[in-house]
């Protein structure tokens, strides 16, 4: 029927959640391709305010059948309080709930080498989330990993895992002052999370397979944005993995020929959590304004306070440069209603010339928003699920967002629960 995937056209915390907790309720798979818990999304539906770190957003409709792809690197630990939770506040089944074999496992280690490694960067910290996720991508890099089918074979970890650990102990100790740890004890907690996730380990490949050749209906879920991409973005205030449509096919084991829309998510402002560039950043009452009383702008998984700005078009560009992006679903649109102006970077000035997609991290010290403002219109948008029922400013400001970007509008959230949304185009829509 048709695969679909929704990715950030920013820094992450675009609201990819919303958008794909509802066309989940229209789909048949839902598949998270990359990332761990390092970054969250958060789902407000019927059931109440959830906020998922692993486990992908279509957990909520019974009928979707959720994979956690080769491309994601997962904390056993973290993902079983999770599935906890929602058990107990959701009352949810993970009777159709899949973890890849081949996704690597974030060991104790990993977490331990994270903080290590971001205290001795000192005033060149990246703004690493501590929850080990690097570690680990780089371990999968370098063949040196635990893979989550590998905790479900207790031969192979008594043999694999004290020879990985040993390097490792060696840097936490001697590079670090780190206490080294106990290559049993990692074992038997590796065993430990092996025999309670046991009845979702599987090889993903042939249920993606199998979905795919009876035309089902696939979501493709990321995580971040295309300014926090390895190769793409503002390197090296990154995530360790591609959120890209390119990274989609990989992570989630679809052909690229099977990818049938490409949705990238961008809230009506922009939004970063982290060190690293954000040139349309603002320091004022206005941010203030967008961070607490409008937007409720901190982390899902760090709790940490975003950095808020103004919508910045270059950006979200360069991701429809890399990614194909089909549709824009432009979200918190409702988080601009107290706002008498309101700022578009449409472009920067680099070196005395205009540039229209983002440039390497090491240029950005010189390069300059270029601006367009527009009026607000200073009169409440939530919730409203009508595009004529907009203010006239805002379906202006909207609109304008589609021209300058070049992206079609395909949704525009009112709001943070589910169904305040204007749905133009909805991807299942025929269903």
């Amino acid at each position: 029927m048709s695969t679909v995937a929704v990715l950030g056209a920013q820094w992450g915390d675009e609201g990819k959640g919303k958008v794909v907790d509802r066309f989940a309720q229209h789909a048949e798979m839902v598949i998270r391709f990359q990332g761990g818990n390092n970054a969250g999304h958060t789902v407000i539906n019927d059931q109440g305010t959830f906020k998922l770190h692993l486990a992908p957003s279509g957990i909520f409709n019974p009928d979707v059948t959720n994979i956690l792809g080769p491309g994601t690197v997962i904390n056993p630990a973290a993902l079983l309080e999770e599935l906890e939770e929602l058990g107990t506040r959701a009352n949810l089944s993970f009777d159709r709930f899949w973890i890849a074999e081949r996704a690597h496992a974030v060991m104790p280690y990993h977490v331990a080498l994270d903080a290590a490694e971001e205290a001795q960067r000192g005033d060149l910290a990246q703004g690493t989330t501590l929850r080990g996720i690097g570690p680990t991508y780089a371990d999968k890099a370098a063949r040196s990993g635990v893979r989550m089918g590998d905790l479900l074979d207790a031969d192979y970890l008594h043999e694999w895992l004290p020879a990985i650990l040993e390097p490792k102990n060696r840097l936490l100790e001697s590079g670090y002052g780190v206490a080294p740890q106990d290559p049993q004890a990692l074992i038997d907690q590796a065993l430990e999370w092996g025999d309670a996730l046991a009845p979702h380990i599987v090889d993903t490949l042939p249920i993606v397979g199998e979905a795919l050749a009876e035309d089902c209906r696939i979501l493709l879920e990321g995580q971040l944005g295309v300014m926090r991409d390895l190769d793409w973005g503002h390197y090296p205030y990154v995530t360790s993995s591609s959120p890209s449509a390119g990274g989609a096919c990989v992570g989630a084991g679809i052909p690229p020929r099977e990818l049938d829309q490409v949705w990238g998510v961008a809230k009506a402002f922009s939004s970063s959590v982290g060190e690293g560039p954000f040139p349309t950043e603002l320091f004022d009452e206005t941010a203030s304004h967008l961070r607490e009383v409008a937007g409720g702008e901190y982390g899902a998984s760090t709790g940490r306070p975003r950095r808020c700005g103004w919508f910045d078009a270059v950006a979200v560009r360069t991701a429809a440069a890399l990614s194909g992006i089909d549709c824009l679903a432009l979200t918190k649109i409702d988080a601009l209603d107290g706002l008498e102006r309101i700022r578009v970077a449409v472009a920067y000035e680099l070196d005395g010339k205009r540039t229209e997609l983002a440039p390497d991290t090491r240029k950005f010290d010189r390069a300059r928003p270029i601006y367009e403002e527009f009026p607000g219109w200073m009169s409440p948008t939530e919730g409203i699920s009508d595009l004529d029922d907009l203010p006239p400013n805002a379906r202006s400001y909207v609109e304008a967002i589609s021209q300058i970007t070049g992206i079609p509008l395909g949704l525009i959230g009112t709001g943070r629960h589910r169904d305040a949304a204007i749905v133009l185009r909805d991807p299942f829509a025929s269903v």
